[in-house]
């Protein structure tokens, strides 16, 4: 007798299904949404500035992950991913927790060099560059930071870790300090 897996992949459905290609994604974020969420002020996690410490090694990567948990309640999480054979491949990505799941939706993630293609704009290209999530991407039924640009604003592991917390309403540690007050 073949025992059933109680998931909902394993139950047949004579209804179209809503995240089918033929079908409309769901919008998990507008753009509005996401812009609100890349710019909410968030204070820089503890150990980011040296990130190489502590990272642990998975599937031929190094990896670390940092959470951030805002005054608003909104939580974020910060995930560093570098090959061990070559530091020149790299990903630091800013996501948001969806409220009530685990699931991390990907607001931002800036990587190394190498091809990119943006389906929708039939863009191709060999550089640096910064995935952005879209709306338009997700009502496509792509992946939410399918489409990227890209920069000349980071060119290795350290100037991404960088360029992400300037990108994304990180707060220097020091700016409550009355030494460094409105300095930004």
């Amino acid at each position: 007798m073949r025992l059933l897996r109680h998931d909902s992949r394993s139950v047949p459905c004579r209804y179209r299904k809503v995240n089918s290609p033929s079908s409309m994604r769901i919008i998990r974020l507008t753009n509005d949404t996401i812009q609100e969420l890349v710019s909410e002020k968030k204070s820089v996690p503890a150990g980011l500035t040296s990130p190489h410490k502590g990272m642990t090694v998975r599937n031929g990567h190094y990896q670390k992950s940092y959470d951030i948990i805002c005054p608003s309640g909104n939580e974020f999480v910060i995930k560093l991913r570098r090959t061990v054979v070559n530091p020149l491949n790299f990903s630091v990505i800013l996501g948001y927790r969806l409220p009530g799941s685990f699931t991390i939706f990907r607001l931002r993630r800036y990587n190394s060099k190498h091809i990119h293609t943006n389906v929708l704009e039939n863009e191709r290209f060999h550089d640096f560059h910064i995935h952005l999530a879209t709306e338009r991407y997700q009502r496509a039924g792509f992946d939410e930071d399918a489409y990227a640009e890209r920069t000349q604003n980071h060119w290795d592991f350290a100037t991404a870790i960088e360029r992400l917390l300037n990108d994304c309403g990180f707060a220097s540690p020091f700016s409550d300090t009355p030494l460094f007050k409105g300095i930004e």
